[in-house]
């Protein structure tokens, strides 16, 4: 969670901890966790960035379908210190 803001907001006001939580349920109840990016488009204003693209999700437990799930994702970024960290993040079912 390194790269994961203090000040992160997400869908339905997730925050940093809801996210961290989410990640670590994710990975405890799915076997074989997989994830597959697209192409990124990368749109950068100053010391911010967003970042847009699509996501597959794979599993094989009780909170991913065996099956593939397709997300559209946009994503917030921003320099702080060198080191760039995301601030905000949004997915839907695409």
């Amino acid at each position: 969670m390194d790269g994961v803001a203090e000040d992160f907001g997400g869908n339905a006001g997730m925050d940093r901890a809801a996210l961290q939580q989410l990640v670590r349920a994710q990975i405890l109840v799915n076997a074989d966790l997989g994830l597959t990016l697209g192409p990124a488009e990368v749109q950068l204003q100053g010391e911010r960035a967003t970042v847009r693209f699509s996501a597959v999700a794979t599993g094989g437990g009780r909170l991913l379908p065996d099956r593939a799930q397709a997300q559209e994702v946009t994503s917030g970024w921003r320099d702080e210190n060198g080191q760039w960290r995301l601030y905000y993040a949004e997915w839907r079912p695409r």
